[in-house]
């Protein structure tokens, strides 16, 4: 692995907030950076930054709502502003809506694309004349497994994630004449953050992660690394991988199996009120980096779950094949 070099470099991370930003704004802050902290709460992020200076780096905080344009290029100007230069822009801003498709209003979705999708281009478009004029950066994209595995009861996140994936691909195609600008996939799979408790939930159950959960600072020390050192994709924790190739082999299977997985859940999951959470505006609760979920550090967990998981995907796989001919 190569020497951790990100010392006196300016960094930014939209949604710092809590979650993966929070544990990515602690992490990055050990190697001394200039930190440029961004999320619709400031108060939050003030905390943020006053644990990020214990570590030695220099931080600035700056509220800013990633599905403004205009709020955006903003925050790339204070940015650059600050110490002359913008190495690395981490696009992670996101929020999530669960519940029927048609159930869920119309206005949520749209306003889940314009947040994750909308928000992460903003985010590119803002820093990248920035990354041209300098000719060098690394441009990273928080993307989650929701980028390659349909998400059943959240159709308009699965249209984000999805849209992701396409837009950093077509980017990298157009920036193959830069070679010192880097455009970095990240797909970690299910985190012990907040954000399920931040989600706007239509399905009248309350609503957990899918086991198993891994420790937002295994991204975190992901982040790190691959702003040190760029790779176009990089999977966090085995279960992402194991849920690609699944659904490379097998898409049909997959998405019929998340489904029904869902509705089993939902069937026995605890009644809940409807909320559009964090999707419109910022909340006042779950701001720790950690959502309370259980496993999170527990590495042998991981492993009887992953292994649980592989065996079925293979007997379902095998079975799929066999009644096919």
């Amino acid at each position: 692995m190569k020497e951790i070099r990100l010392k006196g470099k300016t960094i930014v991370i939209t949604g710092a907030s809590s979650g993966a930003g929070r544990a990515a704004a602690v992490e990055f802050s050990q190697h001394q950076p200039n930190l440029v902290l961004a999320s619709r709460n400031l108060e939050a992020l003030e905390e943020v930054a006053n644990e990020c200076r214990e570590f030695g780096a220099d931080v600035l905080t700056v509220e800013t709502d990633v599905t403004d344009p205009k709020a955006v290029i903003a925050l790339a100007n204070a940015a650059n502003d600050w110490h002359n230069r913008l190495d690395i822009w981490i696009n992670n801003a996101g929020v999530l809506a669960a519940g029927d498709f048609d159930s869920t209003p119309i206005e949520v979705h749209e306003q889940v694309i314009k947040t994750n999708l909308l928000g992460y281009m903003n985010g590119a478009h803002a820093a990248m004349p920035f990354f041209k004029a300098q000719e060098h950066g690394v441009l990273i994209n928080n993307i989650s497994v929701g980028g390659y595995l349909p998400v059943p009861y959240g159709a308009g996140y699965s249209a984000s994630k999805f849209g992701i994936t396409g837009f950093t691909e077509a980017l990298r195609g157009e920036l193959s004449q830069w070679p010192e600008i880097h455009v970095c996939d990240l797909y970690p799979a299910f985190l012990d953050t907040p954000g399920i408790q931040h989600a706007g939930n239509y399905t009248g159950k309350q609503l957990k992660p899918a086991p198993p959960v891994y420790d937002p600072k295994r991204l975190a020390e992901a982040m790190v690394n691959v702003a040190n050192d760029p790779q176009n994709s990089t999977y966090v924790g085995s279960t992402s991988v194991l849920l690609k190739i699944s659904h490379a082999l097998f898409p049909g299977l997959t998405t019929k199996l998340t489904g029904a997985i869902m509705r089993r859940y939902l069937k026995k999951a605890a009644p809940i009120q409807s909320t559009s959470g964090n999707v419109f505006n910022t909340v006042n609760y779950g701001m720790a980096p950690y959502g309370g979920f259980g496993i999170a550090g527990k590495p042998r967990a991981h492993r009887k779950y992953i292994a649980a998981g592989l065996a079925t995907g293979l007997i379902a796989g095998v079975c799929l094949t066999l009644f096919r001919k």
